[in-house]
């Protein structure tokens, strides 16, 4: 049971639970201590009880936010390439497979899902482009 990390992160939807684990006990469980609560969202690290943490716990938990931050920023950025997959993939059915009743349910709310997704990314083009103008990068 030697290879079980020090530290363990149950992850929530903003943040984790931050439990220290320990198995050098007689009985040779493992024990988990609830030390804080972590939002990644805000960046705020509470200890858990009256608890404090120490210098090894915070550059723990700091080094576990920072590559969770990562990691799901990495996950939107798929979950967009996977959304023009998609986009891809709903064309051709459309286009192939798609019977009259199948395109009558759905085609008003793809309409103006795709109209809000242009009307959005078209603005923030406009935006980057002014904001490079702006910086003398004509």
């Amino acid at each position: 049971m030697s290879d079980l990390p020090d530290y363990y992160f149950r992850v929530r939807e903003n943040g984790a639970f931050v439990f220290r684990v320990d198995t050098e006990n007689r009985q040779r469980r493992i024990d988990m201590d609830q030390i804080a609560v972590v939002n990644i969202r805000n960046g705020q690290i509470k200890a858990h009880g009256e608890r404090e943490l120490s210098d090894q716990d915070m550059a723990v938990i700091e080094e576990w936010m920072a590559e969770r931050t990562a990691l799901l920023a990495a996950r939107d950025i798929d979950d967009i390439h996977r959304a023009v997959d998609y986009l891809n993939q709903t064309t051709h059915w459309a286009q192939s497979k798609a019977s009259d009743e199948d395109l009558e349910n759905v085609s008003d709310a793809l309409l103006l899902a795709m109209h809000d997704l242009r009307s959005v990314l078209v603005r923030k083009k406009a935006d980057r482009l002014l904001s490079g103008r702006d910086k003398g990068e004509d």
